[in-house]
């Protein structure tokens, strides 16, 4: 099957022309859409994409390194971390690509899923004999080769929440197995919410939560395709996302660049063996998903390179209104650095505090990781916030880009929308779409609700927090220095 996808991706442009000719059922405001690589609501997260294949050739240190597997450069994205340094380069490309786009470059996930695969299932193989392991380097040599963009798929829409997979009403309500042959297996389920979908070349299923010993059909991890006969993409709404089909590019915000995400439904649809790598060792599934969601959550360091952006449009805001001298105004920029550059040292110091892993890929340190993905659970919101107050009112009542052109009315808001005499009026209004679209807007997807949901919500990173806070190691120290003998 790889062999019918074979092609080189090496530019963005090479990549959103490896996205044409797809035979995929895609559905957006109820019809189907054919060509997914055209439509402009659709295009900026494809661009977006498109950057992490031209950093790679504008800054080869930055955003490739070479592989074990083929001896050459590969996009980072493909590589699988075995030192600490592999993992801070990947905090310090992640921060670059969001102050190059202002939005999710929606590679991550696949880059952490394959980082925790690697270590998973060389561990399941060391228990039960099974092929996973080797498949996977199979798998991942060939993608290297073709550079190709991978996407996870984690997140299952759940159902009832108090009951494991095998005890819903509806057992589709996680991804599992429906049959099996001497070939493959067969796959029925959704996932929710899944970044970047459709703008990948290959999917990367996995199970979702804990499970036990009667959920072995849920305990199913294989790559395929995204065009892979049976699955279904409803692709997702996004505030102001209609905005990019009004004509104009200044109500948009950020014209190049957005998010995307879709629901991804499974029926009856075929995995061959070959890319099979885990299928009913239950017991790992947990692994799975800590090692997974460990790489991920210090990942979001990505939103410290969106942050960047954002306080670049605050000052630059600030300016054009003639305050930024303001004393207020610079406490306020201190103050949104100062949380930015939280969420990044938090992130970038769980990757230096790696641990080796039994396969020879490291793992960022758990606690660290989680915290850091706890503050971008927070702070994002509140340095958007502190964008809104530096904005002012017009962040959410300026009248449209149309109304800016009209040949009667235009003059008119060409006198009043005006800030500082030697500023334009149209760059005044240019930043104040763009912090919108970053706060309100179709990048707050991305940079806000995202950064909540993203990676496991707050409350799993504290029971994560909860279980690493070594409290009674701790309770001795104050003990000891106490003079408490217990």
């Amino acid at each position: 099957m790889i062999e019918q996808t074979s092609f080189r991706v090496v530019s963005g442009e090479d990549y959103i022309e490896s996205l044409r000719g797809r035979e995929l059922t895609v559905y957006l405001f109820g019809e189907r859409i054919d060509n997914i690589v055209d439509h402009p609501m659709i295009r900026p997260s494809i661009n977006a994409v498109a950057a992490t294949y031209d950093l790679a050739q504008e800054q080869p240190e930055l955003a490739t390194e070479i592989s074990p597997l083929t001896g050459e450069r590969v996009n980072r994205f493909l590589h699988v971390a075995t030192t600490a340094e592999h993992l801070v380069n990947q905090n310090k490309m992640q921060r670059r690509l969001g102050q190059l786009t202002g939005t999710c470059f929606q590679r991550c996930v696949g880059m952490d899923a394959l980082n925790a695969l690697h270590s998973v299932t060389y561990e399941i193989d060391e228990k039960y004999g099974t092929p996973y392991h080797d498949r996977l380097l199979s798998f991942l040599t060939t993608m290297q080769r073709q550079n190709t963009v991978i996407g996870g798929a984690m997140t299952d829409v759940k159902g009832d929440r108090s009951l494991p997979p095998h005890q819903q009403a509806d057992p589709d309500l996680y991804v599992h197995v429906t049959r099996r042959t001497a070939e493959g297996v067969y796959i029925t389920g959704a996932k929710a919410h899944q970044t970047g979908c459709l703008n990948s070349h290959w999917l990367i299923v996995m199970p979702t939560l804990r499970l036990g010993p009667h959920d072995r059909d849920w305990a199913i991890i294989g790559a395929l395709p995204v065009d892979t006969p049976g699955i279904t993409y409803i692709y997702g709404r996004q505030s102001c996302d209609t905005r990019s089909m009004e004509g104009g590019d200044i109500d948009i915000g950020n014209v190049m660049y957005g998010g995307q995400e879709a629901m991804v439904i499974f029926d009856d649809v075929f995995i061959p063996n070959e890319f099979i790598f885990m299928d009913g060792e239950v017991e790992f599934a947990a692994m799975l998903v800590q090692r997974f969601t460990c790489y991920h959550r210090r990942s979001y360091v990505c939103k410290s390179g969106v942050g960047d952006v954002l306080i670049g449009a605050a000052a630059t805001v600030a300016e054009y209104n003639g305050v930024e001298n303001a004393s207020h105004i610079k406490n306020k920029l201190v103050e949104m650095t100062h949380l930015n550059e939280t969420i990044y040292a938090t992130g970038i110091a769980a990757s230096h505090q790696a641990q080796e892993t039994k396969s020879g890929a490291v793992l960022a340190d758990d606690m660290l990781a989680n915290v850091c993905k706890h503050h971008v659970t927070k702070l994002p919101y509140e340095i958007g916030r502190l964008a809104q107050d530096l904005a002012g009112g017009l962040v959410a009542t300026m009248p449209s880009e149309q109304d800016y052109r009209h040949p009667e009315i235009g003059p008119l808001l060409e006198k009043y929308l005006k800030g500082r005499a030697d500023i334009p009026t149209e760059y005044r209004m240019r930043i104040l779409r763009l912090i919108e679209n970053m706060t309100l807007g179709r990048n707050a997807v991305g940079y806000l609700t995202e950064s909540m949901h993203g990676a496991g919500s707050p409350e799993a990173q504290r029971i994560q927090i909860r279980r690493l806070m070594e409290i009674e190691f701790k309770k001795e120290l104050a003990k000891m220095l106490a003079g408490i003998n217990s």
